[in-house]
């Protein structure tokens, strides 16, 4: 299914094509716009030619920086980020044979199961891990049995909570709201 995350054909194309590079948009979204940080994976492989984990794991990281320094910038902390995305690389070089749905589809997992390998990703805390849960039952096809409950409430059907609910200008709207509502309450408290 296509994506449409950055306003950018391109590397919505890329995201919907490549699971490294949804995995990767998906560390970069936080503390900047998410239509930039789902566009990162894009800016990162027309920089260095490639997206394949083990070249981004094994890149010298000073140039890494200087990847995510160009203008437009990948992310507004280059070299924190740099960094995670080079760790993240390296677990799924590693760990995954540098393929990224593996962590999603390798042994039948079900959403605990997928919940847990996430969570157990560089720069994935719970919140994010469920998040990208419920963005590869929502978006992604993802049938394993137990996502909607392993990634709740993120997978809940019919919310507006996060980018797994994106598909259109209206729905990012909706979610925008909703997450300036839950702000304001939070305030509140």
């Amino acid at each position: 299914m296509m994506l449409h995350l950055t306003g950018d054909a391109d590397a919505d194309a890329l995201l919907s094509d490549d699971p490294f590079a949804l995995l990767l948009g998906m560390l970069l979204d936080q503390q900047i716009a998410m239509e930039s940080a789902f566009a990162g994976p894009a800016k990162i492989r027309d920089r260095i030619g490639t997206l394949d984990p083990a070249a981004i794991a094994g890149f010298d990281a000073a140039a890494f920086v200087e990847v995510f320094r160009a203008t437009p910038a990948v992310h507004r902390y280059p070299g924190s980020m740099a960094a995670r995305t080079q760790a993240l690389a390296g677990v799924v070089a590693t760990d995954w044979s540098g393929d990224a749905s593996a962590l999603w589809t390798a042994g039948s997992p079900d959403g605990a199961e997928i919940l847990r390998r996430l969570k157990g990703l560089p720069g994935f805390g719970e919140q994010k891990a469920k998040i990208f849960l419920a963005l590869l039952g929502k978006r992604q096809g993802l049938s394993a049995t137990g996502w909607r409950e392993a990634s709740a409430p993120y997978g809940e059907d019919g919310s507006f909570r996060s980018v797994a609910d994106i598909v259109d200008p209206e729905s990012l709207t909706r979610v925008r709201e909703t997450k300036r509502a839950a702000k304001a309450a939070a305030k509140k408290e």
